[in-house]
């Protein structure tokens, strides 16, 4: 073959390869149901395996397989250490492969509950779902678990594998039993598209070709649904929906708003809609690197340009201006729980929701969900890999679709605001009513005017430290010297303040961060008012006292540590709380059974063992006029 011939054939080649379409699936089910032996017979049945990968499979099937010396496919998708020498799948493995018909993505996800996280992870970009059951077990309660996150993240097209059937002598009566009582269970979770297919991944028989132990069966082997199944998105068929990621003027007469389609498609002269603020424009050009496009679709990375300049930043999403996405603050969402350290409901975290990053909170945990019984459960907070129906605010409006119509625009992960790591996925259900019907009230009097008839900056002194420092006393005296010098003032103390507004909280976690959150806004309230509020709480975590910082204005937020070593603080234990939790009659103590998190670089720190009441006040005062805040 000449030169030129070759070159004509992988053209020819790669133009057939980048007109298959690419189908995401994810193969999930209970521990040892065989999900990285299909795969690996998947790869290996495509001739998708190099010489030096199936030398190294030899090898390794040899040394650590579990089939007698033969191949171990398993062991081609089982990277991790642990995985081998258990024979279990821990973290999600990517594979890619490719057929005559169709390009693929699989992800192998965990079987074993605690690692429920990691199978959602792997479910959210699927558009299809391979779930395994062994036929020697029938559906387990795994397989209903990885069911319910399938239909919770909105994957509608499942392929039923029910494997090792030669362990059960390919019998029909066992598969048409599994087939009909998975059928049943998943009617209740919406599941209708489902493909029953009776498999040997071991041995081969239906995941490529036909299997000739199984003349009873007559659909598709497992490789022939997948290149067949309707791949894609529901939202390619909906509204237009452009999540801007990037602002682009590479010179004074051009801008550009750049970002993946996640939804619908857009054609130069449409009219778009700017989300949050409402603006309209229409489109004028579809710029790509490759040149501009007639017309653009989704999951294709474009920048548009717009009839006139309106203002658009990152995180704003343009839509098709008749069929705007809705817009809110408040939303009533299903959450898994991916962190080992709690969800804590009013804690504050950061929601990323498209191109879009909002502070919010958990305002209300509706009730957990037992996926393995679909049953509701009570739950004050959630820890990792539990799922619930909770409520969530955020500190700005964000537009947004119901996750069911959109997953780009409806779903969203939360991320702790102090590591950055993501702790939980939530898919968004609908906005709650009350985020469209309550406003915000412009009042006429200021804070800046109610400040100015004091005499003094309003502020907020916070005071923080564990049981026995000293917070409450210096407080106290505190107030006494801002009152002589003429300064408006209002106390609020831990103990008085739990004797009323704060009466229903206990100590757990998921209380302190309630019961600091509500001070934190009770504290903003009367600095509005234009006083100087002294908190005196001891406040144990530092995410929630860096919430209420958030809430007043640059440079009226004081924190002073108390900072007192616990043998000081239990000696001067007067109440005698320290001795009852050294006896365990008072759980979640902090300092003893629960955490304290000092604060890294508080504006005072208070040593009380080598500074009196009377310098501690004079050194809170010293700070508070060198700040501006009292005369």
């Amino acid at each position: 073959m000449t030169a030129s011939g070759t070159a004509a054939d992988v053209g020819r080649y790669l133009e057939t390869d980048d007109r298959k379409t690419l189908l995401r699936f994810i193969t999930c089910g209970s521990v040892d149901d065989g999900k990285s032996t299909l795969i690996g017979r998947l790869l290996y049945e495509s001739k998708l395996i190099f010489d030096d990968q199936l030398a190294a499979l030899e090898a390794d099937s040899r040394r650590v397989g579990t089939q007698g010396g033969a191949l171990d496919f398993a062991l081609l998708v089982d990277g991790l250490a642990a995985e081998r020498e258990q024979g279990i799948t821990i973290d999600v493995a990517y594979r890619f492969f490719t057929t005559e018909r169709r390009k693929f993505i699989v992800a192998d996800t965990p079987g074993h509950e605690q690692y429920t996280r990691n199978m959602a992870t792997g479910a959210s970009t699927a558009d299809v779902a391979v779930i395994l059951v062994d036929a020697r077990k029938g559906v387990l309660t795994q397989t209903r678990r990885h069911s319910f996150i399938v239909a919770m993240l909105g994957i509608k097209r499942v392929a039923l594998a029910v494997n090792k059937m030669d362990l059960v002598g390919y019998d029909q009566a066992v598969f048409d039993r599994i087939a009909a009582d998975y059928r049943e269970f998943a009617v209740g979770l919406g599941l209708t598209g489902i493909e029953a297919i009776p498999i040997s991944a071991l041995r081969g028989d239906n995941v490529v070709e036909p299997g000739p132990a199984m003349p009873w069966y007559d659909g598709p082997p497992l490789l022939s649904y997948l290149e067949s199944v309707e791949a894609g998105s529901d939202a390619a068929g909906g509204p237009f929906r452009l999540p801007v990621q990037l602002v682009t003027r590479p010179d004074l007469d051009f801008r550009g708003y750049a970002g993946i389609i996640a939804g619908g498609s857009v054609r130069p002269g449409d009219e778009v809609r700017v989300l949050p603020s409402g603006a309209t424009a229409t489109v004028l050009r579809i710029v790509t690197f490759d040149g501009d496009l007639p017309v653009a679709e989704t999951g294709q990375s474009v920048t548009l340009t717009l009839d006139r300049e309106i203002d658009v930043s990152r995180g704003d999403l343009i839509v098709a201006a008749a069929e705007p996405a809705g817009v809110a603050d408040q939303f009533e969402a299903h959450l898994v729980w991916m962190h080992t350290e709690p969800l804590l409901p009013g804690r504050p975290y950061l929601m990323k929701l498209a191109s879009s990053t909002a502070a919010c909170s958990v305002t209300h945990i509706k009730h957990g969900i037992n996926v393995n019984t679909l049953e509701r459960t009570p739950a004050s907070t959630l820890s990792v890999n539990d799922i619930a129906v909770a409520n969530i605010a955020t500190d700005r409006r964000l537009p947004f679709d119901p996750y069911a119509v959109n997953r780009d625009t409806g779903g969203f992960v939360l991320i702790d605001r102090l590591t950055n790591v993501t702790v939980g996925a939530g898919m968004i259900d609908f906005a709650l009513r009350r985020s469209d019907n309550i406003h915000w009230q412009a009042l006429d009097v200021t804070r800046e005017a109610r400040a100015a008839i004091k005499g003094h900056r309003p502020g907020v002194v916070w005071f923080t430290g564990i049981s026995g420092a000293g917070k409450s006393t210096i407080a106290n005296a505190l107030e006494g010297r801002l009152h002589a010098l003429g300064c408006h003032t209002a106390t609020l103390d831990g103990d008085n303040v739990r004797h009323r507004l704060n009466r229903d909280l206990g100590f757990t976690d998921a209380d302190r961060v309630e019961n600091i959150r509500r001070v934190g806004e009770v504290a903003r309230l009367m600095a509005d008012a234009g006083l100087l509020v002294l908190v005196s709480f001891i406040s144990p975590f530092r995410a929630e006292r860096d919430a209420a910082r958030a809430l007043v204005g640059a440079g009226e937020f004081v924190e002073v540590f108390v900072d007192t070593p616990l043998d000081v603080a239990e000696g001067r234990d007067r109440k005698g709380l320290y001795r009852k939790a050294r006896a365990g009659s008072l759980p979640h103590f902090t300092g003893i059974d629960s955490p304290y998190e000092p604060p890294p670089s508080p504006e005072v720190r208070i040593d009380t063992v080598t500074s009196d009441v009377p310098e501690s006040v004079e050194q809170i005062v010293s700070h508070l006029r060198e700040k501006g805040i009292v005369p």
